[in-house]
């Protein structure tokens, strides 16, 4: 019995479910499984059993017809004692661009001034400063910043994200930062998942072509892309001022046949048709929703698709604020993600997202910490291996510090309160400063 842990004392244990539950939406987004005095078994990387204190010997039984009668295995566990503490699964963070090339705090005096992101993405800034700056950056150096993030965010929680292309804006460059993921998905213990985001935006040298950077997407990008295995998922910005519905739906077709399932960027300047786009070809998730009215609503309703809200973006860019609320209780779920990126949301603090989707969006904690781990699990189809207290699943857990509960969470916002890392069943970092 290799990779054997124990956790012990554990003051509430939270976020379990029963295997068969793939997301939580509307009233259920506010339950969740709490154990109070538990503890839990970790066997090979997986939850093998929890329970209550004081454990029972036949719990740690490696096969389910095997009754250990020594104290032998028990003994050679290693423990972490909890009192005190909250145990969770980790944060899984469905919408990224972590990989990209310096910084853009010049930009952010401009919003600070007044200019809009449209105005600035006119002015050649925006994606297209990304891009110009990802072109000049090596592979190497660009997998050793993303690393450094990595590191980052798995140090407030995190234990699975998302990555997407789209600082490339042509082929070669699209095709690097895919290869930068891949990279990244053997170097890392995080849980990683990979979009191709070649619709981020229109290169200057194609301004007045649209069309014609679609045909090279469509033609060219896909299918190489799809032809070294680069990428899970496929993205498109179909919003006011980039990608319209119908060029929307021509390049998640080319995708889909290539076998990469859609998760757009949708409704986030203005009603622009994407969610029900999204819908349309089956998305996995559909991100931003700023602009979300009955009709939307109605669409995800009937639809397997689920809405992701940024609320870092939302709270960077001072834009109006996703009717959360009002979705909820029309029975949807919601995942909530950081949208690290290095324009309009520089943070993949998801312990910082969870207080915002308690403050900006009038989310209950559970409400909000179901959004961060199930629901964002669910958003990249990880959600019958991640996201939850589930026996069989992936270890990926999160050990609070001595807090007074749940609620603490997203209340004590602007600090760390967690303790110690679990990704895969074992100790990535223990007694993390605040």
């Amino acid at each position: 019995m290799s990779n054997s842990l124990i956790l012990r004392n554990i003051h509430s244990l939270i976020g379990i479910e029963e295997g068969d539950v793939l997301l939580k939406k509307g009233a259920g987004m506010a339950e969740t499984g709490i154990l109070n005095n538990a503890w839990l078994l970790i066997i090979d990387g997986k939850i093998k059993s929890f329970g209550l204190e004081p454990y029972n010997i036949a719990d740690f039984s490696e096969k389910e017809d095997q009754t250990i009668s020594d104290r032998k295995f028990v003994n050679s566990l290693q423990v972490i004692d909890c009192a005190g503490k909250m145990v969770f699964p980790s944060f899984c963070d469905s919408h990224t661009h972590l990989v990209y090339a310096g910084s853009r705090e010049i930009e952010y005096i401009d919003k600070i001034k007044g200019l809009s992101y449209e105005e600035i993405a006119k002015r050649g800034g925006g994606i297209l400063n990304s891009a110009k700056r990802l072109h000049e950056t090596s592979e190497e150096l660009l997998t050793k910043d993303a690393l450094g993030r990595l590191d980052e965010v798995i140090s407030y929680g995190t234990g699975a994200i998302e990555i997407k292309s789209g600082y490339g804006l042509n082929t070669n460059d699209e095709l690097k930062m895919l290869r930068v993921i891949k990279a990244l998905k053997s170097l890392s213990e995080l849980s990683i998942k990979a979009t191709f985001l070649g619709a981020h935006a229109v290169p200057a040298k194609y301004k007045g072509r649209q069309a014609d950077y679609v045909d090279l997407i469509v033609k060219e990008m896909i299918p190489r892309v799809a032809e070294e295995k680069l990428a899970d998922y496929i993205d498109v910005f179909c919003d006011k001022g980039f990608f319209n519905p119908d060029e929307t739906s021509r390049m998640l077709e080319a995708g889909i046949a290539c076998g990469l399932r859609p998760k757009i960027h949708a409704n986030e300047l203005d009603y622009s048709g994407g969610i029900q786009t999204g819908v349309k070809h089956n998305a996995l998730s559909v991100d931003h929703l700023e602009y979300t009215g009955d009709a939307e609503i109605e669409v995800l309703l009937n639809s397997n698709t689920m809405p992701t809200l940024l609320p870092g973006a939302a709270f960077f860019l001072n834009m109006v604020h996703a009717p959360a609320r009002k979705m909820i209780n029309a029975g949807l779920p919601i995942a909530l993600a950081s949208d690290f990126n290095p324009g309009s949301s520089p943070s993949g603090n998801m312990q910082l997202v969870l207080s915002m989707g308690c403050i900006m969006f009038r989310m209950l904690p559970v409400e909000a910490l179901n959004a961060c781990t199930i629901n964002g699990a669910y958003a990249m189809n990880l959600s019958d291996k991640l996201g939850s207290i589930t026996v069989g699943k992936i270890a990926n857990l999160s050990i609070s510090k001595q807090i007074p509960g749940i609620e603490y969470m997203p209340y004590y916002y602007g600090s760390n309160k967690l303790d110690t890392i679990i990704l895969n069943g074992k100790i990535i970092k223990s007694g993390i400063p605040a």
